[in-house]
């Protein structure tokens, strides 16, 4: 199921009084509760399936980090659920550090979701203050990324 469809559901139950919604397409099943959690159960044939849960509840501070408050500044956030990443392939220079000018729409990071990799633009020109996601680390919609002050 494509994640922008999977976020709008998840805003529908959010914003309205449902306390659950189920839905099935095609091969796919997702269900949503008002607990907070997603599942999207994908049939795999010749295999054993395992559901994906998502959370929608807001992310902790990356593993690592205290959890005092970033820097001032404006905070990119993950436009999509997926596994974080700061350069194109493993061993290859990161696309963004701490300290660098980004102008808007420079590439500042990789989101892969469901193999594929999504280039994250900078939405603001500014210098990159804090990263505030480890690389490899899962992130969710809404997950603060960086902040560009």
């Amino acid at each position: 199921m494509d994640l922008r469809k999977l976020k709008k559901l998840i805003d529908l139950v959010q914003e309205s009084g449902i306390a659950e919604l189920e839905i099935t397409e095609g091969e796919e099943k997702v269900r949503i509760n008002r607990s907070g959690t997603a599942t999207v159960t994908p049939v795999i044939p010749s295999a054993t399936a395992t559901p994906l849960s998502m959370s929608v509840a807001s992310p902790p501070a990356a593993s690592g980090e205290p959890a005092s408050a970033p820097p001032d500044g404006h905070i990119l956030k993950a436009p999509m659920v997926g596994t974080f990443y700061r350069a194109a392939s493993p061993g290859t220079k990161s696309f963004v550090e701490v300290g660098q000018t980004v102008s808007e729409g420079d590439t500042v990071c990789i989101i892969e979701a469901m193999k594929l990799l999504n280039e994250i633009e900078a939405d603001r020109a500014g210098i990159i203050k804090a990263i505030l996601v480890e690389n490899g680390q899962p992130v969710e919609y809404g997950h603060a990324l960086m902040v560009i002050g």
